[in-house]
Parts: C-alpha cells; sequence; structure tokens
C-alpha cells in the first residue's frame, strides 16, 4: 500500500516517520536537519545512541518523543570515515536490510501507517527505480499505510488518506 504523495513530511498524520541515515551522521543536511532542528531530544537520544550502541548500516533505530511522535533512523549509509568528515553514500545492501528490519519493527509495534521521504535518494545518491521496489517488498504488504514523499513542498500538507 505504497502512495506517493507531495508536501512537507513534517507535516505527516503518520504514525512514525522514517528516513535515512548513517550511523554517527550529523544530521547536518535535508530531512535530517529539518527533523533535528524540530526534535533537538532526538538528535541528543540519537548522538548518544551511536556512542554506546555502536550502530551499524543496515540496522535501524527509533526515537519516541512527546505526544506519540516516533520517527526512525535507517541506516541506509556508511558512516563517516573520520569524526568531522560527512558520511558515506547509501548502498543497495544497506538499504535492503535497515528496511527489512524496519518491516519488523512495524509488525511488532503494531504501526498504524509511515511516511517516509524518497530514501537514499538525496544524500544517499541512489536511483529511485533501484530502491522504490525495496520500498514495495519490505513495506508494501504490511498491510498499513505507507505514505512516500516524492517531491517537497515546505509548508504543504499532503493528501496522505491514511483512512
Amino acid at each position: 500500500m505504497l502512495t506517493e504523495v507531495s508536501g512537507d513530511i513534517l507535516l505527516s498524520k503518520a504514525q512514525v516517520i522514517a528516513h535515512g541515515v548513517a550511523p554517527q551522521d550529523h544530521f547536518d543536511s535535508g530531512l535530517a536537519l529539518s527533523l533535528r532542528e524540530r526534535f533537538p531530544t532526538m538528535y541528543k537520544d540519537f548522538r548518544h545512541y551511536c556512542k554506546v550502541g555502536n550502530p551499524r548500516a543496515g540496522e535501524t533505530w527509533t526515537w519516541g518523543g512527546t505526544g506519540g511522535v516516533r520517527v526512525t533512523s535507517l541506516f541506509t549509509q556508511d558512516p563517516p570515515r573520520t569524526q568531522n568528515a560527512k558520511p558515506g553514500a547509501a548502498t543497495f545492501h544497506n538499504v535492503n536490510h535497515s528496511l527489512k528490519e524496519f518491516a519488523k519493527e512495524v509488525k511488532r509495534e503494531g504501526y498504524k501507517s509511515i511516511a517516509l521521504p524518497r530514501l537514499a535518494t538525496g544524500v544517499g545518491k541512489l536511483p529511485w527505480e533501484e530502491v522504490k521496489p525495496l520500498l514495495k517488498r519490505h513495506l508494501g504488504e504490511l498491510g498499513v499505510p505507507v505514505i512516500v514523499y516524492s517531491e517537497f513542498h515546505s509548508g504543504v500538507e499532503a493528501d496522505e488518506r491514511l483512512g
């Protein structure tokens, strides 16, 4: 049940927003930066998790905030090689594994709806026409609305048709 929409994912009514990052990511561009600015506690918790948990590419991490906000970071990119370096590019291997882990979480936690951007196609630099089948395979048959924000339009609420 994948639906592509245009709008501002930060205005989504979905139960969980997922996005692609790297372990040890600085959240300094794109959706990650917007999430960091909107939920500074999430970023602080993410940094702590990375320091203590030493996550690897292909894994996931979910943050739960006040008011039921949930943000899942899918580790689609390789970590930076040094502390001040930019994260590595996304890989299909990492995207596949993180989506597989996320699908397990969706089932386990009973999420009712998911919103995510065109995963790993911005900073991650992968072609959407090759990432989309992975999304369909792992999330498309979960029986919950999966809203893909194909185009970003700041301040515009998308017609998500969640129910």
